[in-house]
C-alpha cells in the first residue's frame, strides 16, 4: 500500500547550524517568503539529482544565511556581485549547476549593471530574483522596485516618480536582450501560485542543465515586518498590489539551446621544473636549494618594482605569450599612485589547466626589481619557489632558505644597452633561460605584438638576450622544453 512521506529536501542540512537560533528553525520573520522558495528551489535540486554538482551563490541580504540550510556547495558574494562570481564559477567548473539568489535592493541596485551584463552575455546561470520591493534586512529603505506612494524608511510620504523615478522593472528589461533563454515573474501568495513559482524553478534549473543559457525567475515575496502587515495582509498585498504593477508570467522562453563558447585546444603543457645543480663555485649570485622536484601544473607570478620599471608590461608579456602557447592565463596589474614612483606589481598565472582565481596569493615565482618589492613579497613564497631579483637595486639577499635565488644585476646590464629602462626584459630573458617554462621564439614573437616601435623592439629583444647569456655566463643550464612552446 503507497503511502505518503512528508519529508525536508536532501538538498537542506538535516541540522541548521546557525549561532543562537533553533536547529530547525531558519531566521526568517513570520510569513517571509524566502522559507518557500528556499524549500521549493531544494525540492526541485532533488528532482532533477544536481545536488553534488549545484553551487549555491548567496548574496547580501535577508537570504545571507542561505549556507546554513542548503546542502549544497556555498559561496558569499560582496553586494550585488552575485552574476560575476557565478559567471566565474560556471566558466571554471563547466559541469556545475550555478545558481544566484538574490534580493531587489542586491540584484536591481547595487548590482544592476553585473546583472544586466550577465544576461547580455547569455551566461548559462540560473537566477533567483526575490522581489518584495524594500531593503528587508537593513531596515526597510526605498528599492528600485518600491511602488509609487508606497511608504519606507527613506520615503515616508511615499515613492514620488519625479524625485525617486518610477519603479524599475528587472524582467521586463532583461527580457529586451538578445541572450536569455527563460525570464518568468511568479509570486508567492496561495498554493496556485506556489505551484507556479515551483514549476518555474524547475524549469530554470533544467534550462541550464541543457545549456540554453541565462534563465531568471523573479518571485513576488511577502516581507511583513518591512511593511508592516500581518502574514495574512502581505500575502494579499502581494496578490493584489505586487502583481498588478509587475505582471506575472513568462516574458522569454528559447527553446533551442544557446551556442557553447568555443573552447580552445588545450594540449600545450608546461615544461617540467626541475631543480638544478650547477657546479659549485664561490658565485653567490645563485644560491640552489634541495627540494622535491615536482611537475608544475601552473606558475603563479608576482612581479613588483617601481612605477616605469616595467613590471606590469613583463607580466602583460608573459601572458600573452603563454597564450600563444596554448596556456590557460591570467594578468592583473596593481596600480595608480605606483606609476608615479612607487611599488607597481602584477599577478601573472600561466596554466595548463582552467585557472581558479586571478589573484595570486601564493606565488612559485617573485620577480622583485627593487627592495620594497623583495621585503613586501618575499614572505608570500611558496616553499620551493623561486625568487628572481635585481641585484643592482637590491642590497640583500632573501632571508629564506626555502627558495632557489636568483640575484641578477639587472639595472647594470640594461644600463650597459643604453637605458635602465630595460630592466625588466634583462630579467625576463633570465627566466626564461632558467626555466624554460616558454619558448623563446614565442616570447619574441608576443612582444613584437605588444611593442610597435622598432627601436624600442630591437632593444628589448637584445636585452632578452642579455638576460639569458648573462644566466649561461655564470655557469648554468637552461631547463629546455622538448619541443616548441613547451609542447613534447
Amino acid at each position: 500500500m503507497a503511502r505518503l512521506e512528508y519529508a525536508r529536501p536532501q538538498s537542506f542540512y538535516d541540522v541548521f547550524e546557525r549561532k543562537n537560533a533553533g536547529d530547525c528553525v531558519t531566521h526568517y520573520c513570520p510569513g517571509c517568503g524566502h522559507g518557500n522558495l528556499h524549500k521549493y528551489i531544494a525540492e526541485a535540486i532533488d528532482e532533477l539529482e544536481i545536488r553534488d554538482r549545484t553551487i549555491l551563490v548567496s548574496p547580501v541580504g535577508c537570504s545571507v544565511f542561505a549556507y546554513y540550510y542548503f546542502d549544497v556547495g556555498n559561496v558569499q558574494a560582496a553586494h550585488g556581485r552575485a552574476p560575476a562570481v557565478a559567471t566565474g564559477l560556471r566558466r571554471t567548473l563547466p559541469e556545475s549547476i550555478v545558481i544566484t539568489y538574490q534580493g531587489d535592493g542586491d540584484l536591481a541596485a547595487i548590482g544592476g549593471d553585473e546583472i544586466l551584463h550577465a544576461a547580455n552575455r547569455g551566461e548559462n546561470i540560473t537566477v533567483f530574483f526575490v522581489n518584495n520591493a524594500i531593503y528587508g534586512m537593513t531596515g526597510g529603505q526605498m528599492a528600485p522596485t518600491t511602488l509609487v506612494d508606497q511608504e519606507t524608511t527613506t520615503t515616508p510620504q511615499g515613492r514620488d516618480v519625479a524625485t525617486e523615478g518610477a519603479p524599475l522593472h528587472v524582467a521586463e528589461l532583461l527580457a529586451t536582450l538578445d541572450a536569455p533563454a527563460y525570464i518568468e515573474r511568479t509570486a508567492l501568495g496561495n498554493p496556485a501560485h506556489n505551484a507556479k513559482t515551483l514549476k518555474a524553478v524547475k524549469k530554470a534549473l533544467r534550462y541550464q542543465m541543457e545549456g540554453r543559457g541565462f534563465s531568471l525567475v523573479e518571485v513576488l515575496s511577502p516581507c511583513p515586518t518591512c511593511w508592516k502587515m500581518t502574514p495574512v495582509q502581505a500575502t494579499e498585498w502581494v496578490l493584489e498590489r505586487l502583481t498588478a504593477v509587475f505582471p506575472l508570467g513568462v516574458l522569454r522562453d528559447r527553446k533551442e539551446t544557446s551556442p557553447a563558447p568555443p573552447n580552445l585546444p588545450r594540449t600545450a603543457v608546461l615544461a617540467p621544473w626541475s631543480p638544478h645543480s650547477p657546479e659549485q663555485s664561490d658565485d653567490v649570485s645563485v644560491v640552489p636549494v634541495p627540494r622535491t622536484p615536482v611537475e608544475q601544473s601552473s606558475v603563479r607570478f608576482k612581479i613588483s618594482g617601481f612605477g616605469g620599471q616595467g613590471a606590469l608590461f613583463m607580466g602583460l608579456l608573459l601572458s600573452e605569450a603563454g597564450m600563444r602557447s596554448g596556456l590557460q592565463v591570467s594578468w592583473i596589474p596593481s596600480y595608480g599612485p605606483e606609476m608615479r614612483g612607487g611599488t607597481a606589481h602584477c599577478h601573472v598565472n600561466l596554466a595548463a589547466q582552467r585557472i581558479g582565481s586571478p589573484l595570486v596569493s601564493r606565488p612559485n615565482v617573485l620577480v622583485a626589481m627593487n627592495a620594497p618589492s623583495l621585503d613586501r613579497f618575499e614572505h608570500e613564497v611558496e616553499p620551493g619557489g623561486l625568487i628572481l631579483y635585481n641585484s643592482s637595486l637590491v642590497p640583500r639577499a632573501p632571508e629564506r632558505r626555502d627558495l632557489e635565488v636568483i640575484a641578477v644585476p639587472a639595472t647594470e646590464i640594461a644600463t650597459d644597452l643604453g637605458s635602465t629602462l630595460l630592466t625588466n626584459m634583462v630579467l625576463l630573458g633570465t627566466y626564461l633561460e632558467f626555466t624554460g617554462v616558454l619558448h623563446h621564439d614565442t616570447v619574441e614573437q608576443a612582444l613584437a605584438t605588444l611593442v610597435t616601435r622598432k627601436e624600442h623592439l630591437e632593444g628589448d629583444r637584445k636585452a632578452l638576450q642579455a638576460g639569458i647569456h648573462w644566466l649561461r655566463e655564470h655557469g648554468i643550464a637552461g631547463m629546455h622544453a622538448a619541443g616548441p612552446d613547451g609542447v613534447p
